[in-house]
């Protein structure tokens, strides 16, 4: 989609090309429409696209559509009390890498992935 944003894409079309289980993928497709991530046309003719241009659009966009962010400020070990001040044992090794996973996915845009020769998804 990213790399015809001008297109409109079935949801059978998209499952088709990318291998995604069907219900999976119209979960997470209603969930970007919802989002403002993309839009949605009815009818025989419809489809989805992509709404605002692939390269003003990131990986954290769409996580943050389809699950949300706050997975990523937790404890890695899921555990609830997990701080600064009571770390587990994985809190300040996770933290590090954290801070740059979540970095790569602000700052990289649909359009730069569109521009790799993906061959399988």
């Amino acid at each position: 989609m990213a790399s015809n944003n001008k297109g409109l894409y079935t949801a059978k079309y998209l499952h088709e090309q990318l291998n995604i289980p069907y219900k999976y993928l119209t979960k997470l497709m209603t969930d970007l429409v919802k989002s403002g991530c993309l839009k949605s046309i009815q009818g025989r003719e419809g489809g989805f696209s992509i709404i605002k241009d692939p390269s003003k659009f990131s990986l954290a966009d769409i996580i943050e559509a389809v699950e949300g962010y706050d997975g990523f400020s937790g404890c890695i070990l899921g555990l609830p009390d997990c701080s600064d001040e009571n770390p587990c044992a994985m809190h300040y090794v996770w933290e590090k890498n954290k801070n740059s996973f979540i970095n790569t996915l602000e700052t990289t845009t649909l359009a730069e992935l569109a521009k790799q020769r993906i061959v399988r998804f």
